[in-house]
């Protein structure tokens, strides 16, 4: 079957924040300060959304705040959990689901998803009642979301489909009894490689409405990229057909990290280049970061296959290998470019 023309975010993808942006040529325009203290919508530009809410006619950014943790790498397990032996690579897992739950109480705004279940149900055996009690409640209210949901986020070439679903139903077993929640998304981001079986099996037939990966082959991102084909409906299964197949969507930079510039993790990225917007200050950057992030949102935009249509979806991926063990760091500079500085842009 060939794929269906399609926003570049399912209907069951994960939404960190959703940032409404008009790319008209009215664009160009200058730069005006927002009001201070506007939030959820500008008053003198009504059609800016930053809470979370896509907008039709627009292009839509989706920011999903999120950090891969390897359940086992360049360290043991355990050392990841608890930032042991750094000297080979800084990790300390409890220390992200931490402060991550810390940044998300201060503002409903903020989100976060979540996949490696090997490590959440280690913290999750350490809190209180009344944390765990805390922590159900941003999972209700979709603050804190989890994509995959298997124990790790398993190989796909070597392993046997045996313990490709064992691993899956061990991780959706937990949410299912802790926190009566059951995984729509599909995320196979750092696998080398991707089989029928994932798409087929452990996507379609499990009930995700969606399957996005990273590492496809590089000649195939080419040719992908340059037909606007990185979106498609995957028919993994030739006996079962239309039945199994799943919407899927490969990252168009091979990778699972934010657009360049965007990384604010103070461990993987030195912090990165922090925003600065203190109108007094000489090295004020606000405007040069919205200009990347409408840069960077135009590129994704024009390779997908809804590019030109009036609206359009794509997703920055803000994290990557064990961030936000400083949660702060992100969350503080994401809300300077979305909550106080990107309706600027919006000429609507």
């Amino acid at each position: 079957m060939a794929p269906q023309p399609r926003s570049a975010v399912a209907s069951g993808a994960v939404v960190a924040l959703a940032l409404a942006l008009s790319l008209s040529p009215a664009a160009s325009a200058p730069l005006r300060p927002r009001p201070q203290g506007a939030r959820a919508q500008n008053p003198i530009h009504p059609g800016c959304i930053t809470a979370g809410a896509p907008k039709e006619g627009v292009l839509n950014v989706h920011l999903i705040c999120h950090s891969h943790d390897d359940v086992g790498w360049l360290k043991t397990v355990d050392q990841y959990y608890y930032g042991a032996n750094n000297s080979i690579q800084h990790a300390g897992v409890q220390y992200i689901i931490d402060t991550v739950v810390e940044q998300c109480l201060l503002n409903p705004d903020r989100k976060f998803t979540y996949v490696e279940q090997a490590f959440f149900h280690r913290w999750w055996t350490e809190q209180t009642p009344s944390m765990q009690k805390v922590v159900r409640g941003l999972v209700k209210r979709g603050q804190l979301q989890f994509i995959n949901g298997g124990w790790s986020m398993h190989d796909e070439a070597c392993t046997h489909y045996v313990s490709m679903i064992e691993n899956t139903a061990f991780g959706h077993r937990f949410l299912k009894e802790e926190f009566d929640y059951v995984p729509t998304v599909g995320w196979q981001i750092d696998p080398f490689g991707h089989s029928a079986t994932q798409a087929s099996l452990l996507s379609a037939e499990v009930g995700f409405d969606a399957l996005y990966f990273a590492r496809i082959d590089w000649q195939e991102a080419e040719l992908r990229t340059r037909e606007r084909s990185m979106e498609m409906m995957w028919e993994a299964s030739p006996s079962l057909g239309p039945d199994a197949a799943v919407f899927t969507g490969a990252f168009l930079d091979g990778g699972y990290g934010p657009p360049p510039g965007f990384c604010f993790d103070q461990n993987q990225c030195n912090g990165g280049f922090p925003v600065m917007d203190d109108l007094c200050m000489e090295d004020d950057n606000v405007a040069f970061y919205v200009d990347k992030f409408v840069d960077a949102a135009q590129a994704y935009a024009n390779n997908t296959r809804s590019a030109g249509s009036a609206t359009q979806n794509v997703m920055f991926l803000m994290g990557s290998d064990f961030q936000y063990e400083n949660a702060d760091g992100w969350y503080k500079n994401l809300d300077k470019v979305t909550h106080e500085h990107t309706c600027i842009l919006l000429l609507i």
